[in-house]
């Protein structure tokens, strides 16, 4: 493998465009494929429609030394060094592999791919997928064997959404191949690409099962931490509270780290990998139940958070399907403009349904996306999302709020707040019942 490969990126959505955008700033040169024109257009102009701190100006200046480029031509592999898989690899609701985007790109991959090459696969895959569907795929076309004429390894994307970019230069990279030469042509790719270590994996399904563990245990432990809240409601109890106190146990080589409640999750990992376990177990006759169980918890909630604004509005004295709901926050989590899988869209179908006006604003989120998704078309402003507001719900705290003037806020008298992820502290729910909100969180 020479010094300064030439990295190819197939695949250009968020996981894609942050590695390319990294490897390019980092000095390497890359070329990104995607079959989307229009992303390919704007990568090319040294610009990114994705909403990750820092990404746009690695974006520019990537292009601009000329280091990245984006095509649309997958024949451009043949003249790669690394090929990176970064597609989008969704689950039906049974749990299954939508794998047609893993198909198309390997199948293209494989007529264009030559000896020497060393072919990495990010997108996240069911446990023995790598080694059943992608390397035949692979091998297919080009008259080439994994292992033998090209090195092939898994290595799973494990970022975070907000803080990607700083992640991909610090997290340790999980690496597992084919066999020992591509685990360890894959292992120093990256170690000398971006700097990191690489935790090496004794083969293809490990390294493949390290990322469905990782977003497994977070899934079921916010699973756990929402029906603690749900407990604590019982009792008059702050969860936070006693997630602080749970949390100062020493345990194992931390201490117990229970996470926060919420109005949900979402996203593109947390909502698909848990199912992918549980699917990939029944397929080998193991039945294990926590996946699907920490799934219908954490996908209940959005429910469970419409139903606290619609019981507090009775309380009020105020009939629900007469109130006005502004939700503040349409992304999946806070600081992203991702709406995939968002929680926030069944909490405001659920009231909907029962008969609220909704408003919305988001000020991170292209308005167009919301409008199609949510059939609302976001405000354009703070001020006219709560106006006359019964309730306003925070259910995505982006940095944009933490200024919001509560006590300038043109809401109705005796407003609901509801927090379905803000955490406010105690202090800030003193003042906001000082100025006559009417606080409600979730286990709070």
């Amino acid at each position: 493998m020479p010094q300064d490969p030439a990295v190819v990126v197939i695949g250009l959505g968020y996981v894609g465009s942050c590695v390319a955008a990294t490897l390019a700033d980092r000095g390497l040169r890359v070329t990104g494929i995607d079959t989307d024109t229009r992303l390919v257009s704007e990568l090319s102009q040294g610009n990114t429609p994705l909403h990750e701190p820092g990404l746009q100006e690695a974006v520019a200046r990537a292009t601009t030394s000329g280091r990245l480029r984006a095509t649309t031509d997958v024949a451009a592999v043949a003249d790669a060094d690394i090929v990176i898989v970064a597609v989008g690899t969704p689950v039906r609701e049974d749990g299954t592999l939508v794998d047609d985007q893993l198909r198309s790109a390997c199948t293209a991959i494989g007529r264009h791919l030559r000896r020497g090459q060393l072919v990495l696969l990010k997108s996240t895959v069911p446990a023995g997928t790598t080694r059943s569907l992608v390397v035949p795929l692979l091998e297919r076309h080009g008259g080439v064997t994994a292992g033998t004429d090209f090195a092939l390894a898994f290595t799973p994307e494990r970022l975070a959404e907000g803080t990607a970019l700083a992640e991909l230069t610090s997290l340790p990279i999980v690496v597992g191949g084919i066999d020992e030469r591509s685990t360890q042509l894959a292992a120093d790719f990256w170690q000398r690409a971006l700097g990191v270590t690489a935790l090496r994996q004794a083969s293809l399904e490990a390294a493949e099962i390290v990322k469905l563990a990782d977003n497994w245990w977070i899934d079921l432990n916010i699973a756990l931490a929402n029906e603690l809240a749900k407990f604590c409601a019982l009792f008059d109890v702050d969860v936070l509270d006693v997630i602080t106190a749970a949390n100062s146990i020493p345990k194992g080589n931390g201490n117990v780290n229970i996470l926060l409640p919420s109005v949900g999750v979402g996203g593109s990992c947390l909502t698909k990998d848990p199912w992918m376990v549980w699917e990939s177990a029944r397929q080998h006759g193991l039945d294990i139940q926590t996946p699907r169980v920490g799934r219908e918890v954490n996908a209940g909630m959005p429910d469970h958070t419409a139903q606290l604004i619609i019981d507090e509005m009775a309380e009020l004295g105020r009939d629900p399907a007469a109130a006005t709901v502004a939700v503040l926050g349409l992304a999946f989590k806070n600081n992203t403009s991702d709406l995939r899988a968002t929680p926030v869209l069944g909490v405001v179908n659920a009231l909907v349904k029962a008969g609220a006006r909704v408003r919305l604003y988001d000020p991170v989120v292209d308005p167009g996306q919301a409008d199609e998704m949510f059939g609302i078309r976001p405000t354009t402003n703070l001020h006219d999302a709560v106006r006359g507001a019964d309730c306003v719900a925070v259910l995505a705290m982006h940095r944009q709020f933490d200024d919001i003037d509560f006590a300038d806020l043109p809401v109705a008298d005796s407003c609901l707040l509801l927090d379905g992820r803000a955490y406010y502290p105690k202090e800030k729910i003193v003042m906001l019942r000082e100025l006559g909100y009417r606080y409600r969180g979730i286990g709070r």
